[in-house]
């Protein structure tokens, strides 16, 4: 008796579906467990294709707090919640997902790989520069377990997963930070020094430099092969061309743009908290003109876009190229530093 309830109630669900989905009585003239499969079926492909357009979406930007804390918590902070924005922004943590509609989408794994890349120099300086006086300094105990931690590849899902490796870095970040307001503590240490600084910004005059040129191959170029420019004596272990024709795939231009959407992301956050824990010495060599600066032109990155791919005409071409004019704001901002570690190294 059950059973004939149960079958009748899927009978009238099904002729349902029948009516919403189609008229040809070829339809109904299915079995029974043949129209569950083919209706299960869309449906789940209908919530496959929603959840991928609510996750393909990028996380905002979130406020980096600047006033009344310890030097070095600012910074700190816009690392803590540059990992917590990965792992639970919207979908959470998308890179190392096997299984649709995650494992379909490569824009937002793009982005959150950039976002990564400088999580993981961000910390990195914190750990060897920041946090150290001098080079035989004792490295901080938090800090050198974090580092390491955000290193661990980005697209493991098995145990150990990216996702739990990059909270105990969190973790550590945090007890870092917590002991940085602690006046009782005295290993926990973050020096706002001139040279530091530079040490930091070396490594995104580098990471900017790459994203530029790799934004700027969308458009097929040939190149003078400047690698031992101004130095007779320099030497490289491979021979290459003296002229190069660089040129990104078509099939990778949008990934290198949402890579370089999530590296001005995160280090856009960063420079705030640079501007705001550096603050005594960008004002000593009246500076921090050239960081608001630099903060604009990263700002204007995360500019929304509306288009649903990425266009890469040519350079001079009848449709738009996201990937040159995303390389000019990465090249002015990269230029902008390179001006403001030349101010502070003058003395």
């Amino acid at each position: 008796m059950n059973f004939s309830i149960n079958k009748q109630w899927f009978e009238n669900k099904l002729n349902f579906l029948d009516d919403l989905f189609t008229s040809a009585e070829s339809t109904k003239s299915l079995g029974l467990g043949v129209r569950l499969f083919i209706y299960t079926f869309i449906v789940l492909l209908l919530i496959t294709i929603g959840l991928m357009f609510y996750w393909d979406t990028e996380p905002d930007s979130f406020t980096v707090n600047r006033e009344g804390q310890v030097v070095g918590q600012a910074f700190t902070e816009s690392l803590i919640k540059t990992g917590e924005t990965l792992l639970n922004k919207r979908g959470g943590y998308l890179s190392n997902d096997v299984i649709p509609p995650s494992v379909l989408m490569d824009n937002i794994p793009n982005w959150e790989f950039g976002a990564l890349v400088m999580l993981r120099d961000g910390s990195a300086a914190l750990r060897n520069h920041f946090s150290r006086s001098q080079s035989q300094s004792v490295e901080n105990n938090d800090l050198a377990t974090a580092e390491p931690q955000f290193n661990f590849q980005n697209d493991a899902w098995i145990i150990p997963s990216s996702e739990g490796e990059y909270e105990l870095g969190i973790k550590r970040l945090k007890s870092y930070n917590t002991s940085l307001g602690d006046q009782t503590k005295q290993e926990a240490q973050f020096f706002a020094r001139a040279d530091n600084l530079v040490n930091y910004l070396v490594i995104v005059e580098k990471r900017l430099g790459s994203l530029s040129q790799r934004l700027s191959a969308s458009v097929a170029t040939v190149r003078s092969n400047t690698d031992l420019a101004g130095d007779g004596s320099a030497q490289q272990s491979t021979e290459s061309s003296k002229i190069l024709a660089v040129k990104t795939s078509w099939s990778k231009i949008d990934d290198v743009f949402y890579e370089a959407r999530g590296t001005t992301w995160a280090l856009l956050h960063q420079l705030k908290g640079i501007e705001a824990d550096f603050k005594d010495v960008l004002n000593k060599k009246n500076a921090m003109p050239s960081v608001n600066q630099i903060i604009r032109e990263l700002e204007v990155t995360q500019e929304p876009v509306f288009s649903p791919m990425i266009l890469n005409g040519r350079g001079f071409g009848m449709t738009a190229n996201y990937s040159l004019v995303m390389a000019n704001y990465i090249s002015r901002a990269n230029a902008a530093i390179i001006d403001l570690r030349s101010l502070l190294e003058r003395g």
